[in-house]
């Protein structure tokens, strides 16, 4: 249910009230937050690879253990590193403006962001086919 809430509060971002819910968060429910919203975001290109491959005889237990091993972790794993550049870049720019702001905080501040063009880019990849390249892109929205 707290995964609800905080998904309610980052579409409602940047709303100064929303913020102030979403800073008192906990970070592993950032962290499992992320992993959701990541499973959420590569469910089109699931499909795709389901419906692509059904004229083959490939056991879809395999297609799904493969999709995940080679999707999704590398997915998982270059959101969060892009994630943490973009929260270390804002943590140089705090110290240059002399303020107090921790890396934590501005991790998932970028995290709650990067709801909003990763739900576009679902619903779009849903109806049209489209490079997951866009995905990386959308990134840039933070």
């Amino acid at each position: 249910m707290i995964f609800w809430y905080t998904f309610l509060e980052s579409i409602k971002l940047p709303n100064k009230k929303a913020m102030f819910k979403l800073n008192r968060t906990g970070m592993d429910i950032a962290v499992v937050y992320m992993f959701i919203l990541l499973l959420l975001v590569s469910i089109p290109s699931l499909i795709e690879r389901i419906t692509g491959v059904m004229s083959m005889d490939i056991e879809l237990f395999f297609l799904i253990i493969y999709f995940f091993i080679f999707y999704y972790l590398p997915l998982t794993i270059i959101v969060f590193i892009l994630l943490s550049i973009i929260a270390y870049a804002a943590v140089g720019l705090a110290k240059l403006m002399k303020r107090k702001l921790r890396f934590s905080i501005l991790w998932k501040m970028a995290a709650y962001t990067s709801t909003t063009p990763f739900l576009v880019y679902t619903m779009i990849a849903l109806f049209f086919p489209i490079s997951d390249k866009l995905l990386c892109l959308s990134l840039l929205y933070n």
